[in-house]
């Protein structure tokens, strides 16, 4: 597919000046032809070539569809992987995939059958080269590419060999390191990582996880983010919510390291979310990815919505370092409610622009 049919997206001076760039936070929904819809977890629907090319063409659909949409910084939409953070695990040699074993993931909150580490961790080669260099040939506007963070890629398996956590996670962030330097080399604008696990462990954030998100990101002359949050809208998340009181001041404890971190942006929810909007001033320095869009919700938002929780950020973010987003990844939504999400998301930025003037 030639890149003139994916869009005239040449960007332009006003674009790259443009206040309040829409993006998202990473993931969208897979087609039912390319695996199972509404799973966090899906079963692909066919394999070899015929899966390759499936991946191939989704991305190249949902590239078009952010496009299309008015999004500004667009993303592969991890169509090529089953899962945010095991999408990254099954090109690392030392892990053993034929030996899940049940573990308790993000403090217990719910359990998961997960691979074991059994031996040192190195790449079997590139990870996501294909679908990086698909994406920067098909598109002219900035490109994000989201890797999981070493902190929750620990939460999330199972060690039988380091026998130490932050070991484990060094180990894993020279890994990230060196996919992170390729994909920069590939012509991606953006590295994020992904660390849900940063709003569960606050002592450890500080003492290792910064350290480790750091080591990930060693280097980088691209754009770097890391996308904190309280989760999809699983059952497992909504019951974890419900005994977080009125207000989730988690984030208050550990936005001033991330304030000192060399980390450039910060990703997080916000619509329909108990954090205090006014924590958003601990990140000083810093860009914000702030969530406008609810991805635990089947309500489509407004305009006017999305608009007025930009106008509440921008009271203590400046509006040329915020960037309005979803509040996580959107893989498990419907594919239709997630097309008009982003044009909600993109119609109720522009409303904000007008305001803001």
């Amino acid at each position: 597919m030639a890149a003139s049919l994916i869009g005239d997206a040449t960007p332009t001076d006003h674009n790259r000046r443009l206040v309040l760039k829409t993006t998202i936070a990473g993931s969208l929904p897979k087609p039912s032809w390319l695996a199972e819809p509404a799973k966090l977890w899906p079963a692909w629907r066919s394999g070899g070539e015929e899966l390759a090319q499936a991946k191939r063409d989704a991305t190249l659909l949902w590239l078009k569809a952010q496009e299309d949409a008015g999004v500004e910084i667009v993303t592969d939409g991890e169509q090529s992987r089953q899962h945010f953070v095991h999408g990254f695990l099954e090109a690392v040699e030392g892990i053993d995939f034929s030996r899940k074993v049940k573990m308790g993931i993000r403090n217990n909150r719910y359990e998961a059958m997960v691979p074991v580490v059994t031996g040192p961790l190195r790449l079997k080669g590139r990870v996501h080269e294909t679908e990086a260099r698909l994406a920067r040939a098909h598109t002219q506007r900035q490109l994000k590419f989201t890797l999981p963070g070493p902190m929750t890629i620990v939460d999330t398996i199972a060690d039988e060999h380091y026998r130490d956590k932050v070991k484990l996670a060094m180990a894993f962030a020279e890994l990230l390191n060196q996919e992170a330097r390729a994909l920069e080399k590939d012509g991606v604008d953006v590295i994020q990582f992904d660390e849900p696990a940063f709003n569960v462990y606050m002592d450890d954030v500080k003492r290792w996880g910064i350290t480790a998100l750091e080591r990930a990101a060693k280097g980088l002359k691209c754009t770097t983010c890391v996308h904190i949050c309280y989760g999809y809208g699983i059952p497992a998340n909504l019951d974890w919510k419900r005994t977080l009181g009125d207000e989730w001041r988690q984030y208050e404890e550990i936005f001033p390291a991330l304030a000192k971190s060399r980390i450039d942006q910060v990703s997080l929810e916000c619509i329909h979310s108990k954090v205090p909007i006014e924590l958003l001033k601990l990140l000083k320095g810093k860009d914000v990815l702030i969530g406008v869009i609810d991805v635990a919700s089947d309500a489509l938002e407004t305009p006017q919505q999305v608009a007025k929780v930009i106008a509440a950020a921008a009271k203590y973010v400046a509006p040329r370092r915020l960037y309005p987003c979803t509040n996580c990844g959107m893989a498990p939504m419907d594919r239709e409610l997630a097309l008009k999400k982003l044009q909600a998301l993109v119609a109720g930025t522009a409303l904000a622009r007008k305001r803001l003037r």
